[in-house]
């Protein structure tokens, strides 16, 4: 798919964990670098981003969230949200191909009103989700089973949305999965990127950010390979099939220069 141009905008200031999930988007989604840049939002700030020069943004997961106490954020992860708002409320007001994963459902959330706060967290490992019925007719959603497994683990998550958006996907204990925001704009809870072999990197990358007890990273990690998670991927790769072929520039002429 020479013809796409995909940002992907990653607040993971570990290298390791970076590197993992930027080579597991471009894995899942069937591009390589020149289809899919990235930006280390940890390293530079967003600077100014010209929509017209991509088909679409992808934003990560990370040990960010919104709900923090405001005393408690680094100067980094404010400008990060600082610089994420500005950036979604031009994404949402034009409506343009905007795929949140994890860290996306605080940053989309709160630029739409939603609730968010810790009253549905998730630990890290697999997770049973479930489509709705506005899931199961979706364009990216539609492929998906009507019940699958995921990875994730999460501190926050959405309580309620506002008119307008659209729950997708639901699980047990948190009860917005997925949402879409007019017909381009998604965030997902859980991470369409993740096969075990990711969940296993981050487990042992954070396993002192207070997701889970350190003494526990092994035993997640077991639990965590007896998942079968292959369905997520599709979101990914339906993201980039319907977006894809938009921009009509050559990627040579459409992509900034590198932040590194």
């Amino acid at each position: 798919m020479a013809d796409a141009a995909f940002l992907l905008l990653s607040i993971r200031g570990e290298d390791e964990a970076a590197d993992d999930e930027y080579a597991a988007m471009m894995r899942f989604a069937g591009l390589d670098e020149s289809g899919m840049r990235r930006i280390r939002l940890t390293h530079r700030g967003l600077g100014y981003i010209d929509l017209t020069q991509w088909s679409g943004i992808i934003l990560g997961g990370g040990p960010y969230n919104v709900s923090d106490d405001p005393a408690s954020k680094s100067p980094t992860q404010m400008r990060v949200e600082e610089e994420m708002a500005g950036l979604l409320a031009e994404v949402i007001a034009r409506d343009f191909p905007f795929l949140g994963c994890c860290y996306g459902i605080g940053t989309v959330g709160a630029a739409i009103g939603a609730v968010i706060d810790r009253s549905h967290s998730e630990p890290v490992g697999g997770v049973t989700v479930d489509l709705t019925d506005h899931g199961r007719r979706d364009p990216l959603f539609c492929v998906l089973p009507d019940t699958f497994d995921a990875f994730g683990g999460h501190k926050e998550a959405v309580s309620s949305l506002p008119g307008g958006a659209v729950s997708l996907a639901s699980s047990a204990d948190c009860p917005v999965q997925a949402f879409r925001v007019g017909a381009n704009v998604y965030a997902t809870q859980f991470h369409p990127e993740l096969d075990v072999d990711g969940l296993c990197t981050r487990i042992e990358v954070y396993k002192h950010h207070g997701y889970f007890a350190p003494e526990t990273a092994e035993s997640l990690k077991h639990d965590a390979r007896q998942r079968t998670v292959t369905h997520p991927m599709a979101v990914l790769r339906g993201f980039v099939q319907r977006y894809g072929r938009g921009a009509g520039l050559p990627v040579s002429s459409r992509v900034p220069p590198r932040p590194d």
